[in-house]
């Protein structure tokens, strides 16, 4: 579902009224795309997993980032901001070691803090991006 709340903001994949999801997964303004908290995708009915360890979640969130930028017309190649949710600190180190190859291309800047929200992920993401697509080729 996308929307205009506004000239010049375009809110994508906004909640169907009274989900308990308040928030639109991404919001296109200004020529920037921002993308909402993402953790990884966890649906034990349907065989989803977040992941068995920290650099798992890593993996598997940037790759729902992914695809909601790709949505919006844009990608990780694109990411100029990136905040970094963890709820254990004692994971910092690997969820490093994984972020990293997923920007090959140079880092965005970044903001880490630890959140604690009503779910078991361990670590989430949320961007800001330029919209398009980078001519570079990433490779996780």
């Amino acid at each position: 579902m996308t929307g205009a709340a506004s000239p010049g903001i375009e809110f994508l994949d906004q909640p169907e009224p009274g989900s308990a999801r308040p928030f639109s997964l991404a919001t296109r303004a200004g020529g920037l795309v921002f993308v909402s908290g993402q953790s990884a995708p966890h649906d034990p009915e349907r065989g989803v997993l977040r992941g068995d360890t920290p650099a798992d979640e890593v993996r598997n969130a940037l790759a729902q980032l992914a695809r909601i930028l790709a949505e919006a017309g844009s990608s990780l190649d694109r990411v100029v901001q990136v905040t970094m949710l963890i709820t254990d600190p004692a994971d910092y180190a690997a969820c490093n070691a994984e972020y990293v190859r997923h920007f090959p291309g140079g880092l965005p800047a970044r903001h880490t803090a630890r959140f604690g929200v009503p779910t078991q992920a361990r670590v989430a993401f949320a961007c800001i991006a330029l919209p398009g697509r980078a001519e570079r080729r990433r490779s996780p």
